[in-house]
């Protein structure tokens, strides 16, 4: 389940079927093989506990999957099903267009990018928004509309997330995210006790952004009497 099917775990009794355990050398019970696609079978040689077990699949599951996707927050339904299904969803709140560029953006998106390899093998989903163009979001995660760049990690299962403190580098986050995944670090219910509404936008066009046009206004035919509004003290 952890793996999305990718890696299975099947149990065979060698005592009725003898030709396959003589065929992979099956001397001594239990016996674990591993069998990669186009590979011969190597023996496991860890743990034998649930979590041992757990841990290598996950380890043989990320040294072949593909880092997970970055996606930007479009709609309800982009942070819902992300939220829903991973453990942790982690969400960047990056700085208004205006304020960083597409330059800009795309460095904090490459960090971003950067972790979420870093981190496959936890499955955990990984979104981004603008800021200011989720409010009812940030308020409920305590971000406030300020503090640019801002990330937060949220178990939607039990409503709780945690904010990055420290700086939004490579460095920061994965010390934050470390902590997490080690169950350190102060948590909070997100706010409401529920995920917010959740604005439709348009996604990123991966340019810079432009200011909006003001309408021109011809005062030529406007009659201003330097008198007029002033008053007698």
């Amino acid at each position: 389940e952890q793996t999305k099917d990718k890696v299975h775990l099947g149990a065979v009794d060698a005592t009725v079927h003898q030709g396959l355990a003589s065929r992979y050398g099956v001397r001594g019970f239990p016996t674990i093989k591993i069998f990669k696609k186009g590979e011969e079978p190597e023996d496991y040689q860890g743990g034998r506990t649930r979590g041992d077990i757990i841990a290598r699949a996950l380890d043989l599951f990320s040294d072949n999957a593909a880092p997970p996707e970055l996606l930007e927050i479009l709609n309800a339904d982009v942070l819902k099903k992300t939220c829903d299904d991973y453990q942790l969803c982690v969400i960047a709140v990056l700085p208004h267009i205006l304020d960083t560029g597409a330059a800009g953006r795309n460095s904090y998106l490459e960090v971003m990018m950067k972790m979420a390899e870093k981190y496959k093998k936890k499955m955990w989903g990984w979104l981004w928004t603008e800021a200011g163009a989720q409010m009812e979001l940030e308020a409920s995660l305590g971000i406030g509309g300020f503090g640019y760049p801002a990330m937060t990690a949220i178990n939607a299962r039990k409503m709780k997330f945690a904010l990055l403190k420290g700086s939004f580098s490579e460095t920061g986050i994965h010390e934050f995210l470390r902590d997490l995944s080690v169950g350190r670090g102060s948590t909070a219910t997100v706010g409401g006790g529920a995920l917010p509404k959740i604005n439709s936008v348009d996604a990123w066009d991966g340019k810079d952004g432009e200011l909006p046009v003001e309408d021109d206004y011809d005062l030529s035919d406007v009659d201003l009497d330097d008198d007029i509004g002033k008053e007698e003290l």
